[in-house]
Parts: C-alpha cells; sequence; structure tokens
C-alpha cells in the first residue's frame, strides 16, 4: 500500500508539471551561431550544384528538342546562312546544333559547379571571421506548438 500511495503521487506530479509546461507554451532557448564547418558546407555546396547541374543540362536537352521539333533551329540556321551568303562569304559558317546547345549548357554547368562550390566555402570562412569579431548570428529556437 505505500508503494502504491508513492506511485500514485509520483502519477500526480508528473501530470501536474505536464499540464503546467503546457499551459506555459513551447520552450524557447536562444543560441549563437559562433562557427560554421566550411568542409560540411563545401561537401553540402558541391551536392546541391551537382544536382542543379543535372537540372539545367536536362532542361536545356528538353527546350531544345521541343523547339527543334517546331523547327525554331532550322530557321535560325537557314536566315544565319542567307546573311552570310548576301555578305559574300561561304555558307559553312555558325550551326545551332543539338550537340553544341547540349555542351555549352554542359561547359557553363561546370562553371557553376566551381563557382557556386568555392563561393560557398569562402561565406563558410567569412562568416567565421565575422563571427569571431561581432559574436556570432542570434537564433530563437522554439518547440512546435
Amino acid at each position: 500500500a505505500v508503494g502504491a500511495a508513492r506511485v500514485g503521487d509520483a502519477v500526480r506530479a508528473a501530470r501536474s508539471s505536464v499540464s503546467s509546461a503546457a499551459s506555459r507554451g513551447p520552450r524557447r532557448a536562444r543560441l549563437n551561431l559562433k562557427r560554421i564547418d566550411p568542409w560540411s558546407v563545401m561537401k553540402f555546396a558541391f551536392a546541391v550544384s551537382v544536382v542543379l547541374f543535372i537540372v539545367v543540362v536536362v532542361a536545356t536537352s528538353v527546350l531544345y528538342l521541343a523547339l527543334d521539333a517546331m523547327g525554331v533551329f532550322q530557321s535560325v540556321n537557314d536566315s544565319l546562312t542567307d546573311l552570310v551568303n548576301a555578305g559574300g562569304q561561304s555558307a559553312d559558317g555558325f550551326q545551332i546544333t543539338a550537340k553544341g546547345v547540349i555542351l555549352s549548357s554542359a561547359l557553363i554547368g561546370l562553371v557553376n559547379v566551381v563557382l557556386f562550390t568555392a563561393l560557398a566555402t569562402l561565406g563558410a570562412f567569412v562568416y567565421n571571421v565575422c563571427a569571431d569579431l561581432v559574436g556570432g548570428v542570434e537564433l530563437t529556437l522554439a518547440e512546435r506548438d
């Protein structure tokens, strides 16, 4: 009977503390973001930029195929040929092709991967230096309601 009374008291105390915590609302914590790990930023930025590279190349390919099916590039190539012939030059000039468009897109995407990764990593280093000077960014975290 004594053990049961202690358990009952413990249960009542737990219920009252839970109900009082629920009536106060969510807990909040104020934290300072003092340092960002540049290595983890570099890995994350590289992963995001590779995914964006794939999206850009696929989107460019689909857009090229759609415009080519409508005859846009044939019309542009014919116009370029007419302009070059009117100037008295050889007709073997610039032509818009699928290979050229997709390779150009891939080249721009690869440059973007390198630049995005490097700039994000550099940004982490710059943040760390600034956070040492001014104390970092203050965050307030709260539990969900």
